[in-house]
């Protein structure tokens, strides 16, 4: 008799268990209340003394391949940009209006080795800007001859988020909310074989391209 009555309550909680986990299942995606995001236009194509190079997304890393991209992301915009020293910035942005954990955004840490790279070095750091600082991550790519300092952040929602506690957390406040966030992976990259002035380039470039933008899309892109 005990063992009936255990086995009836326990299926009495699995079911409970289920129905609450249905009902707080996210339904709403914030990428359909506002504006939808086109990173062609939000990013601009001049700005400082920064220019596109059309010629030069070729030399840009890609995370997966193309079928894997389009599983996961929902837009994806690389450039070349070049100052009028002639010094180059590689731009790679991934927007997933799907943010929930089955889309989670590929990082370079796993991106670069899948291409054959070989990461020597990686590091928590933070970008400066005249409007609001960003939490980044650097890190140092090598092959073959080709050294390539990369800095880099991601978002969920409005957020930079740093790590995978941090996302995780980020995930959950908007699902409590019965939310499904979107985000992005903001990546810039330079050939150079001294890392410091790969990043003091990368800098000046980040500083000069969130000022350029207007609020709203600064926000969404940077989190400030």
């Amino acid at each position: 008799m005990n063992s009936i009555i255990r086995n009836i309550i326990i299926a009495v909680l699995m079911f409970i268990t289920s129905g609450v986990a249905l009902a707080l299942r996210p339904t709403e995606r914030i990428a359909d209340e506002g504006p939808a995001v086109d990173l062609e236009t939000i990013i601009p194509k001049q700005f400082g003394d920064w220019q596109e190079e059309p010629l030069r997304v070729s030399q840009i890393v890609n995370p997966q391949q193309k079928q894997v991209l389009d599983e996961i992301y929902t837009q994806i915009l690389s450039r070349t940009y070049i100052n009028n020293k002639g010094e180059r910035i590689m731009l790679s942005i991934a927007y997933g209006a799907d943010q929930s954990d089955a889309k989670q955004l590929h990082y370079p840490e796993v991106c670069y080795p899948a291409q054959g790279f070989q990461i020597i070095s990686s590091k928590y750091d933070e970008v400066i800007t005249s409007v609001g600082n960003v939490r980044v991550k650097r890190m140092m790519a090598i092959l073959g001859d080709r050294t390539e300092p990369v800095t880099y952040w991601s978002t969920v929602g409005n957020k930079v988020v740093v790590g995978g506690k941090e996302t995780k957390l980020e995930q959950l406040r908007y699902g409590f909310k019965g939310k499904i966030p979107d985000g992005l992976l903001f990546r810039v990259s330079s050939i150079n074989n001294d890392p410091a002035e790969g990043y003091m380039l990368q800098d000046d470039f980040l500083n000069q391209i969130v000022t350029s933008m207007p609020i709203n899309n600064r926000l969404r892109i940077a989190g400030i």
